[in-house]
């Protein structure tokens, strides 16, 4: 007895010391945002809470791009919106429960988490696209030294192995959603969806599960107050520290969401993606071509 009590209790203290389970830390809900985000005012065109282009509505929190000026073309842009968190996190679970997304040519959408000193901090970017091509894209991007095996668990399909800022472009290491419905007009057609993100040191996931969706766990749609996610399935992104010090590439990280218009990415491939004229002509002349450039989010949650 005196041998078998002790591995009794191992077996009994195992289920639970394994599971993935956190508690609420924050909530990101309506006129919260204003208190608990930095409205980022630099140059590039992302300045916007004077302008009105971050309100409130039925509880939910709304940020746009201006869809009413016609620009001077000598002008620093078209004003948009770029939020931080004042909070950072390590190991953490974010849900983020969007109703819509920024979509129209031009437009470049993201809600990432990065760290200090970019890239030693790390960035992980949860929901990113351009002119409402394809599904989302979720990537890392990190410092020399930090790459993903080309088989994981996950039902994305990679698009890079090497996060190294300076390898391929600032590409990073990359899973492409399958479901048409995770980002741009599609994701807006059918009502929204959930994206979370678990951090921890082992690994990065991101699922998404969109609206209506009867594969949604009830504690995500319901914003529960703990979660657990051993019970969510496979996520749609699977980043693991099998070649890769996630502890050591990734800091203490803000949540940002933003909105941005032309640029590297949605600039450079504006044309092969199908849209009209030139990116910069449309932003300066066609004002309402981007009533549909704005992000509204039911709540944002953070567990920890």
């Amino acid at each position: 007895m005196k041998t078998i009590a002790p591995l009794l209790l191992l077996f009994l203290l195992a289920p639970q010391a394994l599971a993935r389970t956190y508690s609420v830390a924050d909530t990101y809900q309506g006129a919260n945002f204003f208190d608990t985000f930095q409205f980022f005012t630099g140059a590039d065109p992302t300045h916007g809470r004077s302008k009105g282009l971050a309100t409130v509505s039925g509880g939910n929190f709304i940020i746009r791009a201006d869809h009413t000026t016609q620009l001077d073309p000598s002008g620093p842009g078209r004003n948009s919106v770029r939020i931080t968190s004042n909070k950072q996190y390590d190991t953490h679970v974010s849900i983020y429960n969007v109703v819509h997304m920024p979509q129209g040519c031009g437009t470049w959408p993201a809600i990432w988490e990065n760290g200090a000193n970019w890239p030693a901090g790390g960035e992980i970017d949860i929901v990113e696209g351009v002119n409402d091509q394809g599904s989302n894209l979720v990537s890392l991007h990190t410092s020399p030294g930090c790459s993903m095996p080309a088989s994981r668990a996950e039902t994305g399909s990679h698009t890079g192995l090497d996060c190294n800022t300076a390898a391929n472009g600032n590409a990073g290491c990359g899973a492409r959603f399958t479901d048409g419905n995770s980002y741009g007009p599609s994701f807006n057609a059918n009502g929204g969806g959930w994206y979370a993100l678990e951090r921890t040191n082992s690994f990065i996931k991101v699922w998404f599960w969109g609206r209506g969706s009867g594969s949604t766990p009830a504690e995500v749609a319901n914003g529960a107050g703990s979660i657990n996610t051993d019970t969510w399935g496979t996520p749609a992104a699977y980043f693991p520290n099998a070649q890769c010090d996630i502890g050591a590439h990734f800091g203490p990280a803000s949540i940002i969401i933003n909105i941005d218009l032309c640029g590297d990415w949605a600039g450079n491939v504006y044309s092969s993606s199908g849209c009209p004229g030139s990116c910069v002509d449309l932003v300066n002349n066609n004002p309402g071509a981007f009533s549909g450039a704005f992000f509204e989010f039911s709540w944002v949650k953070v567990y920890q």
